[in-house]
């Protein structure tokens, strides 16, 4: 008998989101003490926006991994007005695609989720590698 993730193939946008998942379910059990992640600087510069005068911590990357993880297995929830306003303008960029054919639109939109989720799992685990260390555990 396969496994369940057997049954898909390995670039299915259900496994990288399944990866995902499994990937903060990971970091959450392995965190126990979420707090001694703050004020710890991030190594990453993906963190830092322009508009910000400081990078997040990794407490707040914990905590963003675990709100992306709540999008995914829940569906969309209503944003705050800064994240609206960044999303406003991100549309506005993407308006010129929304004029070529919707099959190529759809292929480019799921490059770019995989990407992200690609991303995204690898740094949440980066993250629970760093919070081990901290606490001064080996793999």
């Amino acid at each position: 008998m396969q496994s369940a993730e057997a049954k898909f193939n390995k670039n299915s946008l259900f496994l990288a989101l399944r990866r995902y998942s499994s990937a903060i379910r990971n970091m959450e059990q392995t965190i126990l003490l979420p707090s001694l992640l703050r004020d710890v600087p991030s190594d990453e510069v993906w963190d830092c926006d322009a508009a910000e005068e400081s990078c997040r911590d990794l407490y707040e990357h914990y905590l963003m991994f675990k709100a992306v993880r709540t999008t995914v297995e829940s569906g969309l929830i209503s944003m705050d007005d800064h994240k609206a306003k960044k999303n406003m303008t991100l549309n506005k960029t993407l308006e010129p695609l929304l004029d070529t054919d919707p099959e190529a639109l759809f292929c480019f939109h799921l490059r770019g989720l995989f990407s992200v989720m690609s991303d995204l799992t690898k740094k949440s685990q980066s993250l629970t590698e760093k919070y081990m260390d901290i606490i001064g555990v080996t793999n």
